[in-house]
């Protein structure tokens, strides 16, 4: 019998408002912003608002494709979307393993796909090798792409408000300034 993985909704709160962090795992912008998900959440209250991440891969960080992979992956199993928190706070806590000195040089030129795996495995005390090679997990990865892709998005972070880019947010802003767009 074959195990159909899917994906949890990487999504927080229920209220009515979205706001909607287009994230790449490794960029610092978009770790800053990621460590203000519970925060924000908590401010804008979860009835009033969902906060969602979507994963905006970036080929200039160069295990890019294999993080955000691995982030889904994490999503498939026990813990769903907690389970992909884990990895993306595992991942900004330990950025310099997982991207390259000025995008094109340093220790991890030696690094593969494998390794890298591995180095979230450890850090996030999840086993995500299987679930990273379900090939159903590629439909997961090219709909956060074409996503962004339909919305103008096309670097990290990017923030949404019901379906509006807000291109004067920022990952420095101070929690409050976002919520007064949820308000």
């Amino acid at each position: 019998m074959t195990t159909t993985r899917r994906a949890a909704s990487l999504a927080w709160g229920h209220g009515p408002r979205l706001f909607e962090m287009f994230l790449e795992p490794t960029c610092p912008f978009s770790i800053r912003a990621f460590n203000k998900l519970d925060a924000l959440l908590e401010a804008a209250g979860p009835e009033r608002a969902t906060v969602k991440i979507r994963l905006q891969s970036q080929p200039w960080h160069m295990f890019s494709g294999v993080i955000v992979r691995a982030v889904l992956a994490a999503s498939t199993l026990d813990g769903g979307k907690e389970s992909a928190k884990a990895v993306l706070a595992a991942v900004g806590a330990h950025r310099e393993e997982f991207e390259f000195e000025q995008h094109c040089c340093g220790p991890n030129m030696d690094a593969t796909p494998r390794q890298i795996i591995a180095r979230i495995e450890s850090y996030s005390r999840l086993a995500l090798a299987a679930a990273f090679a379900a090939p159903e997990l590629q439909a997961e990865v090219k709909w956060h792409s074409r996503y962004a892709r339909q919305n103008g998005i096309h670097v990290s972070p990017t923030f949404m408000v019901d379906g509006l880019v807000q291109a004067d947010l920022g990952s420095g802003d101070p929690v409050e300034k976002w919520v007064e767009r949820l308000v």
